[in-house]
């Protein structure tokens, strides 16, 4: 499985959208800094995954997140393929037997098929919306991640690196 954590706040980004012509465009925004993290495993050949939400990404968090990882495949061995961040490596990190991490070459974020599923769930859910709160965003968030079928997972995490044969 590929892991990976993304960022998700409630500063407004908007993209390009479609407008009557000759009439203003008038867009909510928010210039703000509360935010929280997704952070997903996916399998890109079976569509498999595991995701949560929490308030930031350190090793305390990044614990939290492989127990619960552990304890929902509990009867299987996990391989976690990521990305090299300081709270993925620190030294107290603390495993749970049934996962082995393997790392990434440096600043190689095109090799991690998650990064498509954060584009994806940014596009859907936060370019070009406005949310009062964390909670709205989160609850959009999490409604989206609850639609998405194992089938979904594959086609948004597809990379033809990892179909390639030598």
């Amino acid at each position: 499985m590929f892991f990976d954590e993304g960022r998700f706040g409630l500063r407004s980004t908007t993209l390009k959208m479609w407008a009557e012509k000759g009439k203003p465009l008038s867009v909510k925004v928010r210039q703000g800094f509360k935010n929280f993290y997704g952070y997903s495993a996916v399998c890109p050949f079976d569509g498999e995954n595991f995701s949560l939400v929490l308030p930031g990404v350190n090793t305390a968090n990044f614990e939290v997140y492989l127990q619960e990882l552990s304890d929902s495949f509990h009867a299987l061995n996990i391989v976690l393929i990521m990305d090299q961040a300081g709270w993925h490596r620190a030294r107290a990190l603390k495993i749970p037997d049934n996962i082995k991490i393997r790392y990434l070459p440096a600043y190689s974020p095109e090799l991690n098929p998650v990064e498509k599923l954060w584009e994806w769930l940014k596009k859907e859910c936060v370019h070009n919306f406005f949310y009062e709160t964390l909670d709205e965003l989160m609850d959009s968030i999490c409604i989206e991640y609850r639609m998405l079928e194992k089938k979904d997972y594959q086609k948004l995490c597809n990379c033809a690196y990892l179909s390639s044969y030598n």
